[in-house]
């Protein structure tokens, strides 16, 4: 993973404008936008996690390949909880409570892979309006 100076090299590297959510997000403290290989970047907000019950990262990959596979321990068989969207969880007991479970939706649209990571008590429904949201 190689950071980015911003979205518009994001878009450089992608090869085409990053898709990003439409939805409103809670406040991020930072964002790190990443290359991840070949025609694939991540978009990484660090939220803002100071009150009690607030999530602490949402993660945006988008490629023209599938993200590379990621291992973790105890997670659900991937599951389709919208049309085209899969969905899987894990619980991510060593991590810090703002950042578990951690949650993954993964689809394609317009040519491209994509994949919601969500670390922290995030409501489904809200992470099904963020994927849909993403244009």
């Amino acid at each position: 993973m190689d950071p980015l100076e911003g979205i518009a090299q994001a878009d450089a590297h992608l090869g085409r404008p990053v898709p990003l959510p439409s939805t409103p997000l809670p406040l991020a403290r930072w964002v790190d936008v990443l290359a991840i290989g070949p025609e694939a970047v991540e978009v990484a907000w660090s939220l803002d996690d100071s009150r009690e019950g607030a999530p602490g990262r949402l993660a945006l990959f988008a490629g023209t390949a599938p993200p590379p596979a990621r291992e973790l321990a105890g997670a659900t068989e991937p599951r389709e909880v919208a049309p085209g969207i899969a969905h899987r969880a894990a619980p991510l007991a060593e991590a810090q409570p703002s950042l578990r479970p951690v949650q993954e939706l993964r689809w394609e649209r317009g040519g491209l892979h994509l994949r919601l990571t969500a670390q922290g008590p995030w409501d489904l429904a809200e992470l099904l309006r963020i994927a849909n949201g993403v244009g």
